[in-house]
């Protein structure tokens, strides 16, 4: 017999940077994994400029050199080359890296 479910999950608000989201996921889905034994997660988050990526997290210099690599080939600010300005300088890295990265990761 198959069993699926779906939840909407809500993630507090990060500021800008690559962020570990599994505890506030899993905080929040773990009542009804206790009727799974193994499965399958497609997680997908509901925004246009931001994104979701599987990495490795064993390593806290992971995250820092993502973001390093991020700043560096998506830069931000009034010198950036971006003309999508209208909702700040911030704005259009965040839609590349959303492109970049996807808003889905099964």
């Amino acid at each position: 017999m198959a069993l699926w479910r779906q939840k909407t999950v809500a993630l507090p608000a990060f500021s800008r940077g690559c962020h570990l989201v599994t505890p506030h996921v899993v905080k929040q889905i773990e009542a009804e994994l206790a009727a799974f034994k193994y499965g399958l997660a497609h997680i997908f988050i509901q925004h246009t400029s931001a994104s979701l990526t599987i990495n490795e997290n064993c390593d806290r210099d992971v995250r820092h050199d993502m973001e390093t690599y991020l700043s560096t080939h998506v830069p931000e600010g009034p010198e950036a080359p971006w003309r999508h300005t209208d909702e700040g300088y911030d704005d259009m890295p965040a839609h590349v890296k959303a492109s970049l990265f996807g808003s889905s990761v099964t």
